[in-house]
Formats: structure tokens, sequence, C-alpha cells
């Protein structure tokens, strides 16, 4: 016979109670707060709902985590909580022990439920428990202090039902006693109405990241503006397009677009900034840092990067104190090397991550940026990955950032003399035999170099995933084939 672990005392009391709903309500007042967590907890998993919605009422904590729960198969038992919550929230008077201020759904607090009552009692929101309540732009505001619901929102494509439209259609209702905070808010749908309805829900100033994923037309910029306004703590700002959007001539102009969003949209806070698939129009992007405050990280993915622009990147006071720059599927192959030269001259005090991924970058523009590259004293990653270079050109590189005391990892791209046709540089076309050889060749070379940093080979992009495959030099001298994703605006430092 297998052995089992007999449930413990506390285990059957508490399933002794919960046997006998109207006994564990009333039981309630006279409960021990160290048991208010594991009894909620064996309450939730096991859906009993009536005595839910009278644990809410009774809540002796100031933040109730449902991160991790929210999202189990049992959404009817979540719904009980915001019950319990609206039969509360009716009431003229809230019960003196009841002290839930916050109701969080993030997936912050990973198994804070099996860490028991210290665990939940500790738990705060400091930037929402601490920031004095503002009225928001559309929303009507009490004298009581309002019940707070933290929660990233995705708004996306169709009106499907989902726990978070139950419960954005909840908190609209009750408006004048609830507030809706979300840290990250995620826009990926053109229906400026179905947008709006959040927007006027929301405790705007406690938005910090906001993404936006499809094309807007000038008026929706217009429309938005306002909102945006209130964004006052938004400090990373995401957006992209499509390239149907982009193309298609029957549609807006990008062009005009693209002016009409670097007039409208004043954000002096935000200090990180990613663009994809974006076609600038000339001078557009100076206009676009404008509008922002210093910039902290500066991310361009699959745009329409025009030599002026480097220009205004290397001139603009917003961006004079960059600490991380990616520039991907950007071509720069045919710039004068003095443009990326200036760039990094620019930023060569401040610049802690530099990534120059499938770029084009020639041997020419390599060779023309490593004097100022060396300059780039607090460098930590830095990525060359899928530009067309020589191995000496590579071996070159590699023989200044082994000398960079900071640098902890470097991604670089297989030289041309790996692949079966040099000139094409396409990464599916990598020979092995030549690709073994330049290896060997690599190894001999950094053992007397003796950099400090990890050194990756990167041979093939997995755009699906956003991942990328490499070699990675052991101590040994071999090289580990791995496959990592591409560091991103979540991986870098605030």
């Amino acid at each position: 016979m297998s052995k089992r672990t007999p449930p413990s005392l506390q285990h059957l009391a508490m399933q002794s109670l919960l046997s006998q709903p109207a006994l564990a309500i009333s039981a309630l007042e006279e409960l021990p707060v160290l048991l208010f967590p594991s009894i909620f907890m064996e309450a939730y998993t096991g859906g009993h709902r009536e005595v839910l919605k009278a644990m809410v009422q009774a809540w002796p904590f100031p933040c109730l985590p449902l991160g991790d729960l929210a999202q189990s198969p049992h959404p009817r038992t979540f719904k009980a909580v915001l019950d319990g919550l609206n039969l509360l929230l009716a009431k003229k008077e809230r019960p003196s022990r009841w002290k839930l201020q916050v109701l969080g759904l993030q997936k912050e607090h990973p198994n804070v439920w099996t860490r028991g009552y210290t665990a939940v009692a500790q738990i705060s929101y400091p930037d929402i428990l601490t920031e004095t309540p503002t009225v928001s732009c559309c929303s009507e505001m009490t004298e009581e202090q309002p019940l707070k619901i933290v929660m990233d929102l995705t708004i996306k494509h169709g009106a499907r039902y989902s726990l978070q439209s139950y419960l954005l259609n909840w908190a609209h209702k009750r408006k004048a006693r609830v507030q809706l905070c979300s840290r990250q808010l995620k826009l990926l749908s053109d229906s400026f109405p179905e947008i709006q309805k959040v927007l006027e829900i929301l405790r705007l100033d406690f938005v910090q990241e906001l993404v936006v994923s499809e094309f807007w037309s000038p008026h929706t910029m217009q429309v938005c503006a306002p909102y945006l306004s209130w964004m006052r703590n938004l400090r990373r700002l995401k957006i992209s397009n499509t390239f149907d959007h982009m193309y298609t001539v029957e549609r807006q102009s990008p062009y005009c677009a693209w002016k009409f969003k670097a007039r409208y949209w004043h954000l002096p806070h935000v200090n990180q900034l990613h663009m994809e698939t974006i076609m600038f129009h000339p001078e557009n992007l100076l206009s676009i840092l404008r509008s922002l405050g210093p910039l902290k990280t500066f991310s361009l993915h699959m745009c329409s990067l025009g030599e002026a622009d480097l220009e205004s990147l290397s001139q603009s006071p917003h961006t004079g104190q960059l600490q991380h720059l990616l520039l991907r599927h950007s071509s720069l192959g045919g710039f004068r090397p003095e443009s990326l030269r200036d760039l990094l001259g620019f930023l060569a005090c401040t610049l802690e991550t530099l990534a120059l991924d499938l770029c084009d970058l020639t041997d020419a523009q390599l060779s023309a940026i490593l004097p100022v590259l060396s300059q780039c004293s607090q460098l930590r990653f830095i990525s060359f990955y899928g530009n067309p270079i020589s191995l000496a050109a590579l071996q070159d590189l590699l023989s200044l950032t082994a000398r960079m005391g900071h640098l902890k990892r470097g991604l670089y791209p297989a030289p041309l003399e790996s692949y079966e046709d040099p000139d094409d540089g396409d990464p599916e076309d990598i020979d092995p035999e030549r690709f073994e050889e330049v290896l060997a060749k690599l190894a001999l070379a950094l053992r007397e170099m003796t950099p400090t940093h990890k050194v990756h080979i990167g041979t093939e992009y997995f755009h699906e995933w956003s991942k990328y495959q490499s070699y990675r030099l052991e101590p040994d001298g071999s090289w580990l084939a791995t496959e990592e994703s591409l560091i991103g605006l979540s991986d870098l430092p605030v």
C-alpha cells in the first residue's frame, strides 16, 4: 500500500466548518485573523460561494491577491467574490473589521496562498495605496475611498465573453465606488468605441506601460489625446502597425497619421519607447522624440529608418542619456559609416545595451565604429546578430569587446565564410562544414583574447517565437548550441 500524508487537524476542521455554510458565515466575526487566508483558499478552491461572499465582506487585510486564482477553471467562484463586493458596496456603512482597499488580479505574488497568513498580510501596493486619489477626467468620485481593482488589461478584436469583459462590465456599473487600476494597458483593437469604454472607467494616472498595436486614424489620435494626457505615470510606450495597414493604398497614408500622432501625443514622462513596423515620414522621428521625455530606452524593429533619423538620434536632447539602443531589421547598409559613428559617440558615456541586429552592416561600417565603440565603457550587452560581415571583421570586433570590462554578454553574427554562398549571407544557407571550421578558428582566437563576457555566435532567427539559435563558447573551448529569446524591453532595467 502506498503511504499518504494524513490531513492535518486544521485542514479537517476547515472542511468540517465549510460543510456547514450557515455556521461558517456566523463564525466569521469570531474567526482568528490568522486563519482567514487558509479558510478563504479552501472555500475558493472548493467552490463554497456563499461563504466566499461573506468572507470578502469581512476581509481583514488591505489587499486581496487573486492573480493566481482568478484564471482558475472555476470562473463562477471568482464571480462569487464580486458578488460579495457588490453586496458590500451597496451598504451605506462598511463593517468595522473590513479593511480591503485593493483587489489584486496581477500575477505578481506567486504561491502567496500556500505561504499562509504572513505572506498575505504583508502584501501591499505602495504606488496605489499611498497615492492620493485624483479626479479622473471621466469618472465620478465620492467622499468614500473607492475600492481599487488592479489588473493588466488587454483590449482585443471581437467581443468574446471572458472574465475580463465580465469584470469590465461589473466595474463600469459601479464606477462611482470602484476604480480600475492597470499598470500595463494593451490596446490591440482599432475599434475606438470599445477602447473608449475602457478608458472612461480606468484610473489613467496608474498606467505605467501602454501598448498600441493597430493603425489608428488621425481622428482617433485626436480623440485619444485627452485620455493620454491623464497618464501622468506612463513610462513605457510600445507602438506597432501591420504591413497591411501601412501599405494599402486605399487607407489613410501612414505619413499623415504619424504627423498627427507626433502632434497630439505629448507624453513627457515616457522614458522607454519601442516601435515596430512603422514607416516614418522624413524628419518625423524628431517630432516624436520631442513629444516624449528624456529617454532611457529606444527600440526600433522593422522600421523604415532613414539616415536623417540617425542624425536626429545623435543630436536630440531626448536621447542624450540613452542607456539602451536596439535597432533591429532596420536596414543601415546604405548609410555613411559616419552616421552610425556619430550616434555611438553621442551615447558613449551612458550606453549599456547596444543591439544592431539584421541591419545589413558591412565590414566598412563596422570598421568605422570600432574606435568609438571602444569608448562605450558602460556596455553590458552587445549584439550584431545577422549582419553580413567577414571573419576578419568579426575577429576585429571580438578583439575589441574582449577588453571591455563591464560587458557581460555578446551576440555576434556567423561570418560570411560560414555560408554556402559567401555573397548571400542567408542564415538558412549555412554550410555545416564551413561553419565548423569557422568555429574552430574563433575558438583558437578567443583563447588568446581571453574575453570575460559570454560569447554567442548566432546562426538562425525564428520570427514566430522571437528566438534565435546560437553557439556559446564554453570554458573548455567547445561550442554549445543554444536557443534563447532576443533581449527585449521587459529584460532591461528600468
